[in-house]
């Protein structure tokens, strides 16, 4: 397919650049407006990613702090980017989920430009370009730093990339956590990680990571049992995209309470 200026590319960023450079999200512009509010804005806390025996599974906690206030009790930090790949987003709100709603355009793009999806590694380095782009933001404190997950097709694996706000990335081979409460999910995780583990073990680790990560960061969310607001956990699996629903995560969730409960002597 050739495009009016002759673009025959597949990436959909440059074509918006050729063809209509006006609806191009300029970052800059965008994000310096808001350096006068900083205070205001919404920020995500903390998401896990990890792989497991049948792909890769990703959790993130529902909450979104705006300095010590609850902004959002109910926000959503994963996004599926495709059928076959997951994002989960900590840091500025606002441009997170901008970021994720791109990248799914620039994939679906991708698709019908070249007539087949992008290879795994292929979106990886996707988002990283995006992650670079939104530097300047992310220098006046917008910052966005996802995990990026997903089931490689011609490999048959799980695999998982961690990122850093230059746009550099970095797979991990077991499982990573970024946000506020970071630092105690991956202590969790180093703690209870086993390697090739099955569907429901993966899923006891992230959310008993999460439950330690909001034990001990004021920024990251519980489960709100008043509220009916469970962690958003989703796998990607040969299958593809499936989410965990929320009874199975309340039910796991009480069995690690009640594994915490001493006895009243």
């Amino acid at each position: 397919m050739r495009f009016r200026d002759g673009y025959n590319g597949s990436s959909f960023m440059e074509l918006l650049e050729i063809e209509h450079p006006h609806l191009k999200p300029n970052w800059d512009r965008l994000f310096a407006a808001a350096v006068g509010e900083l205070p205001a804005v919404a920020h995500g806390t903390t998401v896990i990613g990890l792989r497991f025996a049948e792909g890769a599974m990703v959790a993130g906690d529902r909450l979104a702090t705006m300095d010590y206030r609850v902004a959002s009790r109910d926000i959503e930090k994963v996004f599926a980017t495709d059928d076959y790949s997951l994002m989960a987003v900590a840091g500025a709100a606002g441009p997170a989920m901008e970021m994720a709603r791109l990248l799914g355009i620039q994939f679906e793009h991708h698709e019908k430009i070249e007539g087949e999806p992008l290879e795994l590694e292929g979106k990886a380095n996707t988002l990283a370009h995006l992650i670079k782009q939104n530097l300047p933001a992310a220098m006046q404190g917008l910052v966005v730093v996802p995990i990026f997950a997903g089931f490689d097709r011609r490999r048959r694996i799980g695999r998982l990339w961690r990122y850093e706000v230059t746009g550099g990335r970095y797979e991990e081979k077991e499982y990573d956590s970024v946000g506020s409460g970071a630092l105690f999910a991956r202590e969790s995780m180093k703690k209870s990680f086993r390697p090739g583990a099955s569907r429901d073990e993966a899923l006891h680790m992230v959310l008993e990571a999460l439950a330690n990560a909001a034990d001990e960061d004021r920024g990251t969310g519980s489960v709100d049992t008043v509220r009916g607001i469970y962690p958003r956990v989703k796998t990607c699996t040969s299958r593809g995209i499936e989410e965990i629903s929320d009874e199975q995560v309340a039910g796991i969730h009480q069995s690690i309470i009640d594994g915490r409960r001493r006895p009243v002597e």
